[in-house]
């Protein structure tokens, strides 16, 4: 089978889980992906030991925030943006059975997952979010104990604070990090600057959620800057600078790593509008709650009747009732806008596993990368 042949886009469907292994409703996790993610929570636990034993000396309090921070950072996610960033090691050249090369990707990974979890709990504040990956989200959990103990103040603005500056301890440890292990002036400048396009993207998807901005135009840039960029190009060029690689393998990473982050994220609002909340760990319809400009919602929009244009336009108010959810997900699916969003995730993956389809990318960091597109095109979470 070609490289650009997925199971999962021509129709044979994804092959089978292999008996005990980890998979994501019907699609197997990549095994390299969890071979990542195990040293990237021995270096995230590590790091939590050291620093609650630390700040616990100062004061017993002070492991508290610590405490919340290092369960929702190893609670659950994929680790894809350690495993883009080991891969863009290898393609580039980077010895991967090197243990010190290995242990200083391994650390600039959990620099990515410190970093991914500063941007979630934001993110859970800007939104109201009260679930995340199944647990209560930090202010919710915070002001829960607030509450229960009768203290002082207002309980929302308590737990609101208190995630606030959890987040920046994650964004602390996350700088500090990768500056101690990476401080080469390209991997510091990839890292720099994903960071102003990740908070660039959130600004913009707060503007576009107060405005109910619904332009595709608006949609793609968001997603771009706040997903997929951070997600996938990123990480592939932060590893491959840090084996000087040339600028015709950066361009080969970039040609894989556009397409991808944003079937990435099509695929992340597909789940945000439809997704079962026992897979996404989310209320059902969050998207939807919220008001998110996506691109899914954009093209329901351009291609809806006036009386689906009615039900659109409720779209983001505060007292959506699950069968409002329901009603507004069927108007998805008759405007086409599931299809085209479904088809769009297909054609920007064949496209990012073609451009890797070249002798220039070692083997291993081919077949690496290729599984991983096709597990993203398909996941479930």
């Amino acid at each position: 089978m070609s490289l650009t042949q997925s199971p999962a886009l021509t129709g044979d469907g994804p092959a089978a889980t292999p008996p005990g292994r980890p998979s994501v409703g019907h699609v197997a996790v990549p095994l390299h992906l969890l071979t990542v993610a195990t040293r990237v929570e021995r270096h995230l636990d590590e790091l939590f030991d050291r620093e609650q034993a630390r700040w616990a000396a100062v004061d017993p309090e002070l492991a508290t925030p610590l405490e919340s921070l290092r369960r929702l950072t190893l609670r659950g996610g994929k680790r894809l943006r350690p495993s883009f960033c080991f891969w863009g090691f290898v393609a580039a050249g980077g010895d991967e059975h090197d243990p010190a090369a290995l242990d200083r990707i391994d650390a600039a990974g959990a620099a990515f997952e410190l970093l991914h979890a500063f941007a979630l709990i934001h993110d859970d504040v800007m939104d109201d979010a009260d679930r995340r990956r199944g647990t209560p989200t930090a202010h919710v959990e915070f002001a829960t104990r607030h509450r229960t103990g009768a203290w002082r103040g207002e309980t929302r603005r308590f737990g609101e604070s208190v995630a606030i500056l959890i987040g920046d301890l994650a964004h602390v440890y996350a700088d500090g990090l990768m500056e101690q292990v990476h401080p080469e002036p390209e991997a510091l400048a990839v890292w720099r600057e994903l960071q102003a396009e990740l908070m660039m993207g959130q600004f913009l998807d707060v503007m576009g959620t107060a405005r109910a901005d619904r332009s595709v135009r608006k949609a793609r840039l968001i997603a771009q800057l706040k997903s997929g960029r951070y997600t996938i190009e990123r990480p592939l060029q932060l590893g491959a600078a840090l084996t000087g690689a040339s600028p015709e393998m950066q361009a080969v990473l970039n040609a894989y790593g556009a397409p991808l982050g944003e079937a990435f994220q099509l695929r992340d609002d597909v789940l945000g509008a439809i997704g079962s909340p026992d897979t996404v760990g989310k209320p059902v319809g969050g998207d939807l709650r919220e008001g998110k400009p996506t691109p899914i919602l954009a093209h329901a929009v351009d291609h809806a009747s006036p009386a689906q244009q009615r039900v659109l336009a409720r779209v983001g108010t505060p007292d959506l009732t699950d069968a409002d959810i329901a009603e507004l997900q069927e108007v998805l699916a008759a405007t086409g806008a599931l299809d085209a969003v479904e088809r769009r995730i297909d054609a920007l993956t064949v496209q990012a596993i073609a451009a890797i389809d070249q002798p220039a990318v070692p083997d291993p960091a081919r077949d690496g990368l290729v599984e991983l597109a096709r597990f993203i095109a398909a996941r479930e979470h």
